[in-house]
């Protein structure tokens, strides 16, 4: 079958110490206006900057400002047709927006032009405590086109993107995520399977800086952790330390044929979160899909 074989693509990486989070002095808020401030100011210096413009249209996004964002970055693209960077972060601006088909557009079109290229490390925007980046840019490609054929119901397209994302994994917190919703993704598209063999390839060894819960909620599909411990842990946060181990909790249950108390939680998570962590937005298409 066509999944056997991503199944069994190679993740190679080196395990990874986890970081010591560290309380953050200061308003969130008021410094990403500060350092968008300071990308307004390096714009204004370099106007046809490729970098600049990213920086910009990343520092707009991370406060909300997802139109704007894209508009600078579209700027961008047309100056620099053949950088992937732009189309990679328009495609998440449109996730953030919930125009998932232009999103998977954008992504398709990065994928494209970065095809040829050597991978390279994603610079962090939001750093995490270990101050190391942990993604690549085609792995965020990747990744991000299955998320935006996931949020369409498409499992069999999202799986293959996943795959790729997989494949392109270099340490734990990238095989953990990737791993993580291509196993949903197989399992969605009806191959349990190759969806079994993948879930078997998470390490409990592994130890993510960013992606833990990933990891944590793949053991806990295979009866290793606590899922109720999971969740009412998730309960004590928000955000998307809420949403993504509570859409986990939520699909696990429908996949075990709970779809009541999916339903419940799927519900929850809308109730409760009104940003829009990937969690939720995963909640919203699993609402749409379940029989009313």
């Amino acid at each position: 079958m066509l999944f056997k074989a991503i199944a069994s693509a190679a993740v190679i990486f080196c395990f990874v110490t986890p970081a010591v989070a560290t309380v953050q002095p200061g308003d969130w808020t008021a410094e990403q206006e500060r350092l968008l401030a300071d990308a307004e100011a390096t714009l204004a210096d370099n106007p046809n900057d490729a970098d600049a413009m990213i920086w910009k249209g990343r520092r707009l996004g991370y406060l909300g400002r997802n139109d704007e964002a894209i508009a600078i970055l579209d700027a961008g693209e047309r100056l620099h047709p053949d950088d992937a960077r732009f189309a990679r972060h328009i495609g998440h601006r449109f996730i953030s927006l919930r125009r998932y088909r232009d999103a998977q557009s954008a992504f398709s079109r990065a994928a494209a032009l970065s095809a040829h290229l050597p991978d390279q490390v994603e610079p962090d925007g939001l750093p995490n405590t270990a101050g190391t980046p942990v993604s690549t840019l085609k792995g965020n490609i990747w990744y991000h086109l299955g998320f935006a054929h996931y949020l369409q119901g498409e499992f069999t397209a999202s799986a293959r993107a996943y795959a790729g994302a997989a494949a392109l994994a270099h340490n734990a917190d990238a095989a953990a995520a990737a791993l993580y919703w291509l196993y949903l993704s197989l399992r969605r598209a009806g191959d349990d399977g190759a969806a079994q063999e993948v879930l078997a390839r998470v390490d409990a060894r592994w130890a993510p800086i960013e992606n833990g819960i990933y990891q944590e909620l793949a053991l806990c599909f295979r009866g290793q952790v606590d899922c109720d411990a999971i969740l009412t842990r998730a309960r004590a946060a928000q955000g998307v330390e809420y949403a993504t181990p509570a859409y986990g909790i939520a699909v696990h249950r429908l996949l075990a044929g709970d779809g009541t108390g999916a339903r419940m939680l799927f519900e929850e998570i809308i109730a409760r979160e009104a940003g829009r962590p990937f969690g939720r937005l995963a909640a919203e298409m699993e609402l749409q899909l379940l029989p009313q």
